[in-house]
């Protein structure tokens, strides 16, 4: 959870766990409904059994329902139920991929608080703008009333725009047309009203938890930290940061699910061709980026200062030292300047110059090529057997082999 910090006696010893940063701890009304069962199991393990209840209470009765109204296997509709892709990839994927990507990513981002502080990033007169950060994080992570908000969302907003512009146009297990329009079935009532707002409810909060995340490392960007440019990680001691992208490449392949389980309806079932999609496929890519990678940009403008401000200092260094190493061992007029063997500043000048070249080779933005390649092929994947559609798996096979042999 995250923890008030205690202010410390010496401005900077707030090591340990009340540095913690927890992004998905339960929330007040999660804390509200579970209130008489604190002494279950632990929450991690309560989590999941709610991830799993909930998963189960949004798909098993529209199987139920679906096969009471005879919508299962196809009957007087277009898209029956077991053949609706989108459905069971929206629920008995990429839910339980969000529930998942939330335990990985806790897990990760927790201590990230902590790493501030035990690299000696933090500066002691800044010590209590960071302590305010957390403890800010700490009180929108737990706010009822922003809880509130995005079950209102879901249901004043998201359904509104589910049967706008997502509902199929013909006769689905989930609605049939109707000269006033489509009229929902029981299968696609309980759909429209249960499963569906479960999952907007998660993947919003799941949108909220990252602007909590975004918002803290905005608020610590702003404070002066302690950077180091000749720091052997090549980020002046700000590595973890970009360390944290590896994680969220689940919550990626979720919305990478999500994107295939839609495409996969419009293409196998209604016929449309993959390549219309594209744009689709070209803007989920570049929001995962987004909304994962750059947060982390906050941190360019110190990093740039702090490269800055090696180079220069290093500069100097280096030029006081070349002058004092030229004039002593090259332009030397005391007669014999010494040997060189065994000395020291051979070894010295070499240092010199492998420290103003980690500082050259700083980089500037804490974001890494390798967590955009997670990042691009998490999102990615789940559509490659939709590319089956385009070219069939034999005629892939047979180009494959003709390139290999």
């Amino acid at each position: 959870m995250i923890a008030v910090l205690e202010k410390p006696t010496d401005g900077l010893n707030l090591c340990g766990k009340s540095a913690d940063l927890s992004l998905f701890q339960e929330g007040a009304l999660s804390k509200l409904l579970f209130r008489t069962r604190q002494s279950d199991d632990d929450a991690a393990v309560r989590r999941r059994r709610v991830g799993i209840a909930l998963v189960l209470l949004a798909w098993v009765p529209l199987l139920g329902l679906s096969a009471w109204e005879g919508h299962m296997f196809g009957g007087a509709v277009a898209i029956p139920f077991l053949l609706d892709a989108e459905v069971h990839v929206r629920l008995l994927l990429t839910l339980p991929l969000l529930f998942i990507a939330q335990f990985v990513t806790e897990a990760r981002l927790r201590p990230v608080p902590r790493q501030f502080i035990e690299r000696e990033l933090i500066p002691g007169n800044a010590v209590a703008p960071f302590r305010d950060a957390i403890e800010s994080a700490a009180r929108l992570r737990g706010s009822a009333f922003a809880e509130v908000l995005l079950i209102a969302f879901v249901y004043g907003g998201g359904i509104l725009i589910w049967r706008r512009y997502v509902v199929a146009d013909t006769a689905t297990w989930y609605a049939t047309p109707f000269p006033g329009g489509l009229r929902l079935t029981l299968a696609g009532t309980w759909y429209a009203w249960v499963s569906l707002p479960i999952f907007q409810f998660i993947l919003c909060r799941w949108y909220f938890r990252l602007f909590i995340w975004a918002r803290f490392l905005w608020q610590v960007s702003r404070i002066q930290l302690k950077l180091v440019p000749t720091h052997p990680d090549g980020l002046a001691g700000l590595s973890f940061l970009s360390n944290t992208l590896r994680v969220l490449a689940v919550f990626a392949l979720a919305h990478g699910t999500l994107l295939a389980g839609y495409l996969a309806t419009q293409v196998v079932i209604l016929g449309t061709s993959l390549i219309e999609f594209k744009a689709e496929i070209a803007a989920m890519l570049i929001l995962m980026v987004c909304v994962t990678a750059g947060p982390l940009l906050m941190f360019t403008p110190q990093l740039s200062e702090a490269r800055r401000n090696g180079l220069r200092d290093y500069g100097r260094l280096a030029t006081r030292y070349v002058g004092e190493f030229d004039a002593k061992w090259v332009h030397s007029t005391a007669g014999d300047p010494g040997s060189l063997l065994g000395s020291a500043d051979i070894q010295s000048l070499a240092d010199m110059g492998n420290s103003y070249a980690v500082v050259r080779a700083m980089r500037v933005i804490p974001i890494t090529g390798d967590a955009i390649y997670r990042l691009t092929a998490a999102t990615l994947a789940p559509m490659i057997p939709l590319l089956l559609t385009m070219m069939p798996l034999e005629q892939i096979l047979r180009k494959l082999a003709a390139i290999i042999l």
